[in-house]
This record gives C-alpha cells, sequence and structure tokens, in this order.
C-alpha cells in the first residue's frame, strides 16, 4: 500500500459523524458505527501501520489527532511505544485518543485466538468461572500483557491486593507503558494501607500518562497524609 497525503487522513477524520442535539441515542449509536466501519475500511486501503505512527508527530494537530485514532482502529502492538509518547503530546485530544487507542492495542497484544478468548472471558458473570478462565489463558499466553492486567483487576475485586500487585508487576515487565496497571498496584497498595509504596506506584504512572487528573489528586491527599505523620 502507498501512504497518501497527510491531509487525505484529515479528511476521512474530519468527515466522520458528531453528535447533534436532540439525536436518538439508538441511532447515533448505529451511525457511528457504520461511520468507523467505513473510516477503518479507507484506512487499510491507503495507510500502512508506520505511516500512521509517523503521522502521529506530523505538525497539524488534525493529523496528530486522526493517526492516533486510526491506530486504535488497526494498530498492533508495534504502535504500543509510539502512542504512549503521544500521552505527552500539547493537544488534549490527541492525549485522550492515544490513551483510548492503547487500551484497544493491548487487548489486542496476543493471537488472534488468544484476543477473542480475553473478551470471551470478560463476558463471564461467575467470578471464579473467570479467574479459572484468565489462568488458564495465562498459563498458555505467558507474554498476553493484557490477559495478566485482567487477572490483576480480578484479584483487587476479589480483595486479594498482593497478587495483584504481582500481577501488576509483571504486566510491566511485559508492558512498561501500561499505566493503567501501574495506576492498579497504587491501589492496591493503598488498600494494604502501605501509603509509601502507594505514592511511588501513583507517580511513575503519571509520568507515563501525565493526563491523570484523578491520580494527581490520589498523589496530593497522600503527600499530605505522610507529611502529617
Amino acid at each position: 500500500m502507498n501512504a497518501v497525503s497527510e491531509p487525505h487522513i484529515v479528511e476521512l477524520y474530519l468527515a466522520l459523524p458528531e453528535p447533534r442535539p436532540g439525536d436518538d441515542p439508538d441511532d447515533w449509536s448505529v451511525r457511528m458505527r457504520s461511520a468507523f466501519r467505513s473510516f477503518r475500511d479507507k484506512l487499510l486501503e491507503t495507510y500502512t501501520e508506520g505511516t500512521l505512527q509517523r503521522l502521529l508527530t506530523h505538525p497539524d494537530v488534525f493529523a496528530r489527532r486522526a493517526a492516533s485514532l486510526s491506530l486504535g482502529l488497526v494498530g498492533t502492538m508495534a504502535s504500543n511505544h509510539v502512542l504512549a509518547a503521544q500521552l505527552h503530546d500539547e493537544d488534549a485530544l490527541v492525549r485522550d485518543l492515544a490513551a483510548d487507542s492503547l487500551w484497544e492495542v493491548w487487548f489486542r497484544g496476543g493471537t488472534t485466538e488468544q484476543n477473542q478468548q480475553l473478551q470471551g472471558i470478560l463476558r463471564l458473570r461467575d467470578v471464579d468461572h473467570m479467574m479459572a478462565a484468565l489462568n488458564a489463558l495465562v498459563r498458555s499466553a505467558p507474554e498476553f500483557a493484557e490477559a495478566v492486567n485482567q487477572r490483576a483487576i480480578l484479584h483487587f475485586r476479589r480483595g486479594d491486593f498482593q497478587r495483584s500487585i504481582a500481577d501488576c508487576r509483571r504486566v510491566m515487565e511485559l508492558n512498561p507503558h501500561h499505566y493503567g496497571a501501574q495506576a492498579g498496584m497504587g491501589q492496591s497498595y493503598l488498600q494494604l494501607r502501605n501509603r509509601r509504596a502507594a505514592l511511588e506506584a501513583f507517580q511513575q504512572a503519571l509520568r507515563i500518562h501525565p493526563s491523570l487528573d484523578d491520580i494527581q489528586a490520589t498523589i496530593e491527599v497522600i503527600r499530605a497524609s505522610l507529611n502529617d505523620e
């Protein structure tokens, strides 16, 4: 595939529908899904992943927004590093789009079969069945960081904070850009009343993704409590 000029992706991006006052939510949802399918098909026809990665640093903010959104639709873990760099972009929407796209890429971090397995596991309603299935998936795909992260989340929900921390650490070894796992580690440390370890974990999450306002607020609360000791 040959890359086309940058304005074309901007044109595709700006053609996506925006919500209007009075829109029916169901109609809007259908219209948006259709528009994104068309947008994705046009991307695959005209852009390589490498070209989209290069557009992330384009001086035109709309090109950066379009590329950040696009990699969430068609990108692989090969785009993990460059998307994480956009979490520091000067444009707030670029940062938000990059953050959303990172999660999409992370959930596609295994093979097609492993990705489908993870999605199926997350639809399970029984927590014990979900844990058993996550354990099996992690055993069969130990390098699939998002499978480990989802198990960390489930450990947290079950109150097993030490195991949640251990899984979060493993996620960060596999994917150093996973601010979600880093923040989750901080939440587990808070539950264990280890405020200093929580502070360190939250600070690292903020270094990865500086726009995490809720994490910044938590950091300030922890610092104040430590200063009062």
